[in-house]
């Protein structure tokens, strides 16, 4: 693999495990190194050593991005650690349960999702604009992790209004950021197979039926994309959202069960 973030100083959040992990070892395959910030520190630091075990460069470290000044903390050992902050990857997220119906959903499930989704984003991004801005080359880069759920209705109402907040967020910092030479994109994932789908693989093998691609995502789906947009390969691209959803906002399977049920 290319060695495209050769020198570059990485932060992932929510990096321990699922797609921030497989971003984190992306990053670190193509040169990178990579903090791995996540609120269980044990796996982060568990994380950190495989990639190291595996040749690349990683620190593990704490970090509730609900918390300002673990988030500052957090910034600051990416810069000691690499020297520079070049890339931020906002993915730690939060999504409470689905309800029965919008009247049962609860206020603190909605604050915790966008305290963590939409505000912890915003907490990390202004403690990184200092370091992306500076760093050589014009290179400074934020790449949110949404969802397709922020752009058309999969339910989980918070977490897709925390989402979909996130897209306007990602183009409102896009403009802010674009006179100091740091870019701002999200990538919005379909139905991706990661560790919170643990005992519901049932459920994955339907969902994949509903994609026109046949399948659900891998985290190297999203790695791949994230990758992409933090790269120089993309140095005119800012404050867009890129689907990687395997074709599902394509189509409206509801319309098209109707239209066969009465041909």
């Amino acid at each position: 693999m290319t060695a495209r973030f050769d020198t570059y100083g990485v932060m992932v959040t929510g990096a321990a495990r699922g797609i921030g992990e497989a971003t984190a070892r992306r990053f670190a395959a193509e040169g990178a190194g990579v903090l791995v910030a996540d609120l269980d520190e044990e796996a982060a630091r568990r994380t950190a050593s495989a990639i190291e075990a595996d040749g690349g460069r990683a620190v593990g470290v704490g970090c509730d991005v609900a918390d300002s000044a673990a988030v500052g903390e957090a910034v600051e050992v990416a810069v000691a650690a690499f020297g520079t902050l070049d890339v931020l990857v906002n993915n730690a997220y939060s999504c409470s349960e689905r309800r029965d119906g919008f009247t049962d959903e609860r206020d603190e499930d909605w604050q915790r999702d966008l305290d963590i989704c939409l505000i912890g984003t915003m907490r990390c991004s202004r403690a990184a604009l200092p370091h992306l801005s500076a760093a050589p080359g014009r290179r400074g880069a934020v790449v949110n992790i949404g969802s397709v759920n922020g752009l058309s209705y999969f339910g989980n109402h918070s977490y897709s209004a925390a989402k979909a907040g996130l897209i306007s967020l990602t183009r409102s910092l896009a403009v802010e950021s674009a006179s100091s030479g740091v870019r701002v994109n999200m990538v919005a994932p379909g139905t991706i197979r990661t560790p919170a789908w643990q005992g519901r693989e049932r459920v994955l093998e339907a969902a994949a039926r509903s994609y026109p691609l046949g399948r659900v995502g891998e985290p190297s789906d999203i790695a791949a994309a994230v990758a992409f947009l933090a790269s120089q390969d993309a140095a005119w691209i800012t404050g867009i959202t890129l689907p990687v959803e395997g074709g599902i906002l394509g189509v409206n399977l509801g319309f098209m069960e109707a239209l066969q049920q009465v041909e």
